[in-house]
């Protein structure tokens, strides 16, 4: 009797134990696993309307189209057609990888002498000046037409009904709201397109713009040209008069993208890539080469020595990353240089083990010449989609400026640009300013992750923490977006935001060491960013999705269709 009620004991002990084991875990929820298509956004019913294009036979591509003019809809203040995007295409049939540059150029009037003869000491944030021309739309057009298997018409539609009947606005996305409140109120068109009656639409609340209902429409009905040379066009040049801007016809209408090759480390065994510059991917690739040189994964996660090394390989390679990156048709950039593993082991050597530097100076690589959307999707063959897309400031809607009678604003990149006539970043006409913006992809054998992190200049740091958390650590893509972050915005000093879920004796032993912790909340999107990552393992062809709790999102496959019993 005894033996017997032991022996269920222990047997209900090993069930509860399992059990426990399963369900005591750090991450939010499990990743999405699937044989069919997975896209994962910052809103659920943008990712829904992804899956829906995946659904009705529309491939990887034509599926992040569709997500990303939701999310244009649904997250004005981060994203839309007034502003740029990038992405990484990999192509299931070619095994190969293209990169997408869509950023835009600069007015061909806007240069530093036109700024510095009207008084001005720096870049401005705001305002008509700090507008480039908006790449969004053209690079939807080249992705389409090199990939894409449907046109704007039904991949506009879901977004068009929902811009003219409405949409309930998402929790955080309400907060950036309330907090660009002064802004929107500043400019009579973008008060009339972003507040209802003077007001701010709280969550919950059906929000509708009618007028981006419109400017789809004339995208779905005519193309890129309706937005670079024809009715929207007419509406943004408007737009540049009423605010005395320098933007012209041609501006628009000679703009193209252009396709790059991207850029790629190893780091212990699996192979990162990033697009080459403008953008500040390079920053995350010598990163990476640098964290390669600690054996984080012994330190330990979240361990003081193991984020003091990061924090101080991530001063190292952003100070490299603002003196040389810019528009590479402009500047020579020594892009090779930055990203080799004998420019990281010497730069290495600047992190002292026990104290935090506090002015990182660049070095001289070899080849030197003296609120954001990210949205990931694979398909059920395999092709898979890396894309981010920006008005650069959430706080503000990008420029704070609204088209209007189009129902976008247009982004404020310009801000970026330098007046320094000495810096390669300097503002001149039809230069492309340098991005925070960049999608991410990695693999090792049969296994492909398609991921990014978006918030400003914490992106490249945050993208080296998500592959150190996957292959230091062993997380899935889930637990990896999870996981607690440190993101130091600034470029110089020791100051360095951390997610409060990071251990207080950790912490402890790092303000010993010089860093002066800036405290943030478990979960801080405005801070750290929000992710996305799609998964595709081409041997077993499952896939998988993970979305960040930072944000509203969702990874959502693809129902499957089946046959009647």
């Amino acid at each position: 009797m005894f033996k017997t009620l032991l022996a269920t004991t222990v047997a209900a002990f090993t069930l509860v134990s399992a059990a426990a084991e399963a369900q005591d875990r750090s991450q939010s929820r499990s990743v999405v696993a699937s044989q069919s298509g997975v896209v994962a956004s910052e809103s659920v019913l943008a990712s829904q309307v992804g899956a829906r294009i995946l659904e009705s036979g529309g491939n990887a591509i034509d599926a992040a189209v569709a997500t990303n003019a939701m999310m244009g809809l649904i997250a004005p203040m981060n994203d839309g057609i007034g502003g740029d995007l990038f992405a990484i295409v990999y192509d299931a049939k070619s095994g190969k990888l293209y990169g997408l540059n869509a950023s835009g150029w600069s007015p061909a009037g806007l240069t530093a002498d036109y700024l510095l003869q009207r008084g001005y000491k720096s870049m401005p944030q705001r305002g008509i000046y700090s507008a480039t021309v908006p790449g969004a739309v053209e690079g939807w057009d080249q992705m389409l037409k090199r990939f894409g298997t449907k046109k704007f018409a039904e991949l506009l539609a879901p977004a068009i009904h929902f811009a003219e009947k409405g949409f309930p606005i998402g929790e955080v996305v309400s907060v950036y709201w309330k907090d660009s409140l002064d802004a929107l109120k500043a400019d009579e068109p973008t008060a009339k397109t972003f507040l209802v009656n003077g007001r701010l639409p709280n969550a919950g609340e059906v929000f509708k713009d009618p007028d981006l209902g419109w400017s789809y429409r004339q995208i779905a009905a005519q193309g890129r040209d309706a937005f670079y040379k024809g009715e929207i066009a007419k509406k943004i040049l408007t737009t540049e008069t009423t605010h005395d801007g320098v933007m012209k016809a041609a501006d628009l209408a000679e703009y193209s993208a252009e396709w790059v090759d991207p850029i790629s480390t190893t780091y212990r065994g699996w192979t990162v890539y990033e697009l080459p510059p403008n953008g500040q991917g390079i920053a995350a690739l010598e990163m990476l080469n640098i964290m390669e040189r600690f054996p984080l994964k012994q330190m330990g996660q979240n361990s003081a020595k193991a984020l003091h090394a990061m924090i101080e390989a991530k001063k190292v390679a952003y100070a490299d990353m603002i003196r040389y990156d810019a528009d590479p048709r402009f500047a020579k950039i020594p892009v090779a240089g930055l990203k080799s593993k004998d420019f990281a082991a010497e730069r290495a050597k600047l992190v002292n083990s026990s104290k935090a530097a506090c002015d990182v100076g660049p070095g001289v690589p070899p080849g030197t010449d003296n609120g954001t959307t990210y949205l990931s999707v694979v398909d059920k063959d395999g092709n898979m989609v890396s894309l981010i897309q920006s008005n650069y400031s959430t706080v503000g809607f990008g420029s704070g400026i609204a088209v209007g009678g189009a129902g976008f604003v247009l982004q404020n990149r310009g801000g970026l640009f330098t007046l320094d006539k000495g810096h390669p970043n300097v503002l001149a006409g039809r230069k492309r300013p340098v991005h925070t913006i960049i999608p991410a992809f990695m693999e090792r054998g049969d296994v492909k992750v398609a991921f990014g992190i978006m918030g400003g200049w914490n992106q490249a740091q945050a993208h080296a923490q998500f592959v150190s958390n996957v292959v230091d650590y062993g997380m899935n893509i889930q637990a990896a977006l999870d996981a607690p972050r440190f993101s130091k915005e600034t470029f110089a000093g020791c100051d360095v935001n951390f997610e409060s879920r990071i251990p207080e004796a950790t912490r402890k032993e790092l303000t010993a060491m010089g860093h002066e912790i800036v405290m943030r909340g478990d979960y801080s999107s405005t801070r750290m960013g929000s992710g996305q990552a799609v998964q595709r393992d081409f041997k077993a062809k499952v896939n998988l999705g993970a979305s960040d709790p930072r944000k509203d999102g969702a990874a959502v496959s693809e129902l499957v269709s089946f046959a009647k019993p």
